[in-house]
């Protein structure tokens, strides 16, 4: 541990020294002084806690709901249409409508972990070193690029099931399918449960990011020594 920790602080001194002209090729430099186990190895013990984080919060009850970075609102040109919802009798479920999408994203975001953690492990050496190296949100777009396609599949079940509780799911489709007729809506917010889930994606990426920028920001603050190591040398 007193090696590690010997071994962090001298690495840092040295990057503290570089220009900032300098700064991308020190950082590369301290990067390839880690093996690639060493690298993989942080990477994957750091993400997976970014993970689990961002799935346990957002797969709470009201997780969704009761954050305003994540919560699902209607699609703007249903928001601005207030009159009309309440003609289709949809006025005074909006509410409930809204609710009720939360709420499936929260059940199909407590589905996501088994998908990631897939991802995590077919990460190859090159792709380790690859994420290390491209900076902040690197993980992220490697999460994008390797879930989402399965995660979209195994959210959308979810989703149906919980708005077809509701019974407001043929509503929203009935009047959202006319909107998006008329050029004010797009096709993919036409449907409720193509709707839900795409931003359902949206906020469990948003919060995965955000946990790879703390990580990023305060490496020494992780509880894993290599995952200290590995950080602290970006």
């Amino acid at each position: 541990m007193h090696q590690t920790t010997l071994h962090y602080r001298m690495l840092l001194a040295a990057l503290l020294t570089i220009g900032a002209a300098d700064a991308a090729h020190g950082a590369a430099a301290a990067l390839d002084a880690l093996t690639s186990q060493e690298a993989a190895g942080g990477l994957r013990g750091a993400l997976s806690k970014g993970i689990d984080v961002a799935v346990a919060q957002l797969g709470a009850k009201n997780g969704f709901l009761n954050d305003p970075k994540v919560a699902i609102a209607l699609p703007p040109a249903l928001e601005k249409a207030d009159r009309a919802l309440r003609v289709v009798g949809m006025g005074g479920q909006a509410d409930e409508l809204r609710v009720t999408m939360n709420h499936a994203a929260e059940r199909a975001v407590a589905q996501a972990k088994p998908i990631f953690k897939q991802a995590l492990q077919h990460m190859t050496l090159a792709d380790a070193k690859s994420i290390l190296a491209g900076g902040d949100g690197a993980a992220t777009g490697y999460f994008r690029r390797s879930t989402s396609a399965q995660l979209s599949a195994k959210f959308k079940p979810v989703v149906a099931a919980q708005t077809a509780k509701m019974g407001l799911a043929a509503k929203y489709n009935e009047y959202a399918g006319k909107a998006a007729q008329l050029g004010l809506l797009s096709a993919e917010d036409a449907n409720v449960n193509d709707y839900v889930t795409a931003k359902a994606l949206d906020g469990l990426f948003s919060r995965i990011a955000e946990e790879e920028h703390q990580i990023r920001a305060n490496p020494m603050s992780a509880a894993s020594s290599l995952v200290k190591k590995v950080f602290g040398a970006l």
